[in-house]
């Protein structure tokens, strides 16, 4: 693993008993080294980011927060396969592949929807925020009192 790629995937302990599951399911990551092998992952999806966990059965996941992605881009079909890249804010690339899913949604549809949810529940938490701290300003406390 690049030092880039350890600084965009963290490690985290197993699944939060708090957690909501959007997706779960396999994928295949492509690996950073100079062959770029495509690795096979167990892959939750959760309202804070991806989850993937080696085919091995090693307990530690390595996360993509939704906190530190930017988009997913370069959708692509091909023979069995959907091809995506998720950019990260630090300009990152990863690229993955899943198997087509027929009706079902496929990962990379999932994984937007997800991004777009905590995205917009950060904008309105920072809206929030700042409407409180406005309210709550010593000059309005001033006119109240």
């Amino acid at each position: 693993m690049s030092r880039r790629e350890g600084e965009a995937l963290e490690m985290t302990e197993t699944m939060m008993p708090n957690e909501t599951v959007l997706k779960e399911g396999w994928m295949e990551k492509r690996s950073s080294g100079l062959l770029q092998q495509w690795k096979k992952k167990r892959c939750v999806l959760t309202e804070d980011g991806l989850k993937m966990y080696d085919c091995k059965g090693k307990s530690q996941a390595k996360q993509l927060s939704f906190n530190a992605m930017k988009t997913v881009d370069c959708v692509e079909r091909k023979e069995k396969y959907v091809y995506f890249t998720v950019v990260m804010e630090d300009k990152q690339e990863i690229d993955f592949r899943c198997l087509q899913e027929g009706d079902a949604s496929s990962w990379n549809a999932e994984i937007t929807l997800g991004l777009v949810r905590y995205k917009n529940q950060q904008a309105i938490q920072m809206v929030r925020s700042q409407q409180m701290a406005l309210c709550c300003t010593p000059e309005q406390n001033a006119i109240v009192s």
